[in-house]
């Protein structure tokens, strides 16, 4: 690929990122480069820590790892029968271990860690859980490789929380490289479209919930990760444009023989980059340039407003500084390229078969608005990860990104975007400072001005609206939804009733310090407001009536109360005692007391 001159202002954001974490980078890159050694791991253990390690292996397996010469690899899988993205990681070991002992060397199943989904917890008490397994699966993927065994690492990872707390937990483990192994999409249901509208008239009362059931089952119907474009397949964009996964292999359907010569694949690089020097270590590939590769690749795609908080806390991670100004600076600069469902009508298989992220990649590259120099799994330079795999004679052969889209109401160069700025804004104002995704909201929509209803929960949300209190113009306001309050659980189904009121031709809008799905829509939906009710925010003084603004293009919140009234006014009581036990919720009071806030990344580190 011909050298571009990376944006100027791409540039000066990337510098400032690099100067701000200049410090707390070289503290992490020490500490990896302490902990790196010129031989094998195992190496240094002592007789009895190493046969207690492979004391399970077969007798070729011990010969091996004792020799001291050849490499132990680590499986870390998130595994289980209930996630249907998880689900085919199930054969994925097996397929890996004769491939790496093809190689001469062995891999051990390292450990497995939580995954849970936010589809099945969805306005359920599980759902307060959520956030907060993220910093679980880091600690668990800690524990996986804290036996010290091992010269590299497999991630088996797809869903919301599960691959940050991953590549989180694998940080701590920055001198070993790692790459991680995507799991694929399940085929295309019905159409995205149609789901919502059955939603909706399920929600007034228009349809049964056999239909609805029905619905969902056509929508969620095999194994493999959900079609639309949310939190898990941001992650796996974000990965490959990370260049922590192979080119190209984001999308591919599981249970294949290209996704099975895929995992051969990545079984095999795993050995060869075990016996390379340290600038294939993941310390050195996530590095600032990286990261900034990885908020740009969101923006121009529209992905999940939950990588505001994951990206913060992965940088923080390699010791990198960012915080939600980086994110509006890049989106002022990086065009909208793609319209995957919500933010289009087709969903991610669409989008791959289109061009996917190679495509992406290479018109972004072009632009100048991706760091080229920067190292990789596949080692130096972004321009690796251009090519896309195809099969040729049953092994992985890579060929060249298109030179065009397939569909370009799906995917776009970035010479010819569907709009010049990104999918995500920074909105601030008295209220404080919050996130809005705006790629699937239309511009009629983007400025709301209407008095508060206030909410301390989505069940009282719901049941005002089945009651009809909620047929005008509205800012609906969900508080003590924050990650100290409660563990910021997902208010997704909030969109339902909300799209409802809008569909009805009312001006409507949500203001929360929870979250949304990472396919948040229609709905203006201004989250993770910070600093969130629990702790004192402007929100926890909101009344019914209050005029609220919500202005994407001034990037504006504003309550329009009188300061004076205002400084009168008392907080609103928080009362946890509905959030603070049942469905293992007990065991995790001190998260909820010791977590920062959404825009620090919402960790308990």
């Amino acid at each position: 690929m011909s050298t571009t001159i990376v944006n100027p202002k791409l540039q000066k954001i990337t510098k400032e990122i690099i100067s701000r974490s200049k410090k707390s980078r070289a503290d992490y890159l020490a500490r990896m480069d302490e902990m790196a050694h010129s031989k094998v791991s195992r190496g240094i253990l002592s007789c009895g820590n190493l046969a207690h390690g492979i004391a399970a292996c077969g007798g070729i397996e011990k010969e091996t790892l004792k020799s001291m010469i050849h490499s132990n690899i680590a499986i870390v899988s998130s595994y289980n029968d209930v996630l249907s993205a998880h689900q085919p990681y199930e054969r994925f070991p097996k397929i890996i271990k004769e491939t790496v002992s093809e190689m001469g060397s062995v891999a051990q199943f390292a450990g497995g860690v939580p995954a849970m989904c936010d589809g099945v917890t969805q306005g359920q008490d599980g759902m307060d859980l959520s956030l907060f397994s993220r910093d679980v699966i880091a600690m668990s993927t800690a524990i996986a490789l804290s036996h010290n065994l091992f010269d590299a690492g497999l991630c088996l990872g797809v869903c919301d929380k599960i691959v940050p707390g991953l590549l989180m937990g694998a940080l701590s483990f920055g001198y070993l490289p790692f790459v991680f192994m995507p799991a694929g999409p399940m085929p295309s249901g019905i159409p995205n479209n149609e789901k919502s509208r059955i939603r909706q008239l399920y929600a007034e009362g228009k349809a049964t919930r056999e239909d609805l059931l029905e619905c969902e089952l056509s929508s969620y119907h095999s194994a493999g990760t959900c079609t639309f474009y949310g939190t898990a397949n941001s992650n796996q964009l974000l990965m490959e444009v990370m260049g922590l996964h192979l080119p190209g292999s984001s999308f591919v359907p599981p249970e294949t023989e290209l996704r099975d010569q895929l995992t051969r694949e990545a079984a095999k690089l795993s050995v060869k980059l075990a016996r390379t020097n340290s600038h294939t270590n993941l310390a050195k590939i996530v590095s600032e340039k990286t990261i900034v590769n990885a908020i740009v690749a969101l923006l121009a795609t529209g992905g999940s407003s939950n990588h505001t908080m994951h990206l913060v806390a992965i940088a923080r991670n390699a010791g990198i500084i960012i915080n939600w100004d980086d994110f509006s600076s890049l989106s002022a600069i990086v065009p909208s390229i793609t319209r995957i469902y919500p933010n289009g009508d087709d969903d991610i298989n669409v989008f791959h078969a289109a061009g996917g992220v190679p495509f992406l990649v290479k018109t972004l590259l072009e632009a100048g608005l991706l760091h080229e120099d920067v190292e990789t799994i596949l080692g130096s330079g972004l321009s690796n990860f251009t090519k896309e795999p195809i099969l040729k004679d049953n092994k992985i052969d890579w060929r060249d990104a298109p030179k065009s889209s397939a569909q370009l109401d799906v995917l776009r160069p970035a010479s010819s975007p569907f709009s010049k700025t990104g999918g995500l804004i920074l909105l601030t104002g008295n209220l404080g400072r919050c996130v809005i995704k705006v790629s699937a909201v239309e511009k009629i929509h983007r400025k709301v001005s209407a008095p508060a209803m206030v909410f301390e929960s989505q069940q009282s949300l719901k049941k005002a609206f089945e009651l009809g209190k909620m047929d005008k113009d509205l800012i609906a306001v969900v508080r003590f939804q924050g990650p100290q309050a409660c563990g910021m659980p997902e208010l997704h189904q909030l969109t339902t009733y909300l799209g409802v009121l809008q569909d009805r031709g009312f001006k409507v809008a949500l203001v929360t310090d929870g979250r949304l799905s990472g396919a948040s829509g229609k709905v203006p939906s201004a989250t993770k407001l910070c600093p969130e009710a629990k702790t004192g925010g402007l929100i926890a003084k909101i009344q019914n009536g209050d005029l609220i603004v919500l202005d994407c293009e001034q990037k504006k919140l504003e309550l329009m109360v009188d300061e004076t009234e205002l400084n009168q006014r008392e907080l609103a009581p928080f009362s946890s005692k509905k959030s603070d036990y049942g469905m293992g919720r007990e065991l995790f009071s001190g998260m909820r007391e010791r977590v920062s806030s959404a825009e620090s990344g919402a960790t308990t580190f």
